[in-house]
């Protein structure tokens, strides 16, 4: 049969490689014979917790509203948000996951060959992705330790540059940038570029960049945070950017209407309430850390410090590391995707199940290693 639909899709989707996410419970289950209970996943950055118990009640007390369309505005999120922030509303754009807010921005400021974009080689996958989607140019700047290399970002600020990511703390590397250096950078990039400031994992971060100061102050900064992380909301896809209202107005235009669902806005307008489910979370993810650290310190192995919650850990060969884990019932994420095909990341979990993961390492490291001797 003549293909005569395939010549008509957009150039730009014919060769892009779609966004790997962490393999799904339900698939390793399927394919290993596991009942879910058993699963341990550790690839995703999820909260080990669960959601706050307070959001948990508030998708229950509303169940029988599913019926009516959210609040396309979602005022109710919003103004909680901007109580908390110390924002106007008027700044604040809700999103399907802080994802939909790096499209829109996309739809804002590149999309096209001629509008380009700047991120780091190893910065989170979709930034790259949705330059390829839009047809616009970009750079991608190598990295210094791991970590963004500023000054390289501001060099390279060309004509055409009209959009910078920064992610902060950055995934998948789990590296910050110091507040200082951040500042100095956001004070230097011209105000025709617009910096979007990914802090998706900012919450973990005990002394956190005053970032907000910059959206009184500037005319090109974007904040894009999320309730996947923290709150532990990732199944209902519920994120925000933050932005002077004259990006936001045009944010707001570019968004589907009815684009955040009602359930995650009522639970993620209960979850900003409870204080405590957010301590308890930050207390296992820096206990989790720490032992992870121990335990990759007696195996070995080099691991990059992190201000998030997971780890990038080097294990040699990050996709036997990852196949091997899932003959064990457990998940991490291997990133060979990320152009670091001999590392993993691993997502802090519960004490139960890192004491699983640390019991298994040494059984699949061992062929590994016994390899490298020979």
């Amino acid at each position: 049969m003549t293909n005569i639909i395939s010549p008509q899709i957009n150039p730009s989707l014919t060769k892009l490689i779609p966004y790997e996410p962490g393999k799904p419970i339900e698939e390793l289950a399927r394919e290993y014979g596991f009942s879910p209970n058993e699963i341990i996943k550790l690839a995703s950055n999820e909260n080990p917790l669960g959601p706050s118990p307070f959001a948990v009640e508030a998708i229950a007390k509303n169940l029988h509203k599913i019926h009516l369309y959210p609040d396309g505005n979602g005022y109710a999120l919003k103004k909680a948000l901007a109580a908390s922030l110390d924002i106007d509303i008027e700044n604040i754009v809700l999103g399907n996951g802080s994802n939909e807010i790096i499209e829109l921005l996309f739809h804002l400021f590149a999309s096209s060959s001629t509008e380009e974009v700047i991120f780091s080689k190893y910065a989170f996958a979709v930034y790259k992705l949705m330059a390829e989607l839009f047809g616009a140019s970009f750079k991608e700047i190598d990295d210094l330790s791991f970590s963004h290399d500023l000054q390289s970002m501001l060099h390279s600020i060309g004509p055409k540059t009209k959009l910078i990511f920064i992610a902060n703390p950055n995934n998948p590397t789990g590296t910050r940038i110091p507040n200082e250096q951040l500042y100095e950078f956001l004070d230097t990039v011209p105000e025709r570029v617009v910096v979007a400031i990914d802090e998706a994992y900012i919450d973990f971060v005990p002394d956190p960049p005053q970032t907000l100061s910059f959206i009184k102050k500037r005319e090109n900064i974007v904040i894009l945070r999320t309730f996947s992380k923290m709150h532990g909301l990732a199944g209902l896809r519920i994120g925000y950017g933050i932005a002077p209202k004259s990006i936001a107005n045009y944010l707001q235009r570019a968004r589907q209407p009815f684009n955040t669902n009602f359930l995650a806005q009522v639970a993620a307008t209960a979850s900003l309430e409870d204080k405590q489910h957010i301590l308890k979370t930050l207390k296992i993810t820096e206990e989790g850390k720490k032992r992870l650290e121990d335990g990759f310190n007696r195996l070995g192995l080099r691991f990059i410090p992190s201000s998030a919650n997971f780890i990038l850990v080097h294990v040699g060969d990050g996709e036997y590391v990852f196949k091997s884990f899932l003959k064990k019932g457990i998940i991490i994420r291997p990133m060979k995707s990320y152009g670091l095909a001999e590392w993993v990341r691993i997502t802090v979990g519960t004490p139960e199940q890192l004491s699983k993961l640390l019991e298994a390492f040494p059984s699949i490291l061992l062929p590994l290693r016994t390899l490298k001797k020979k």
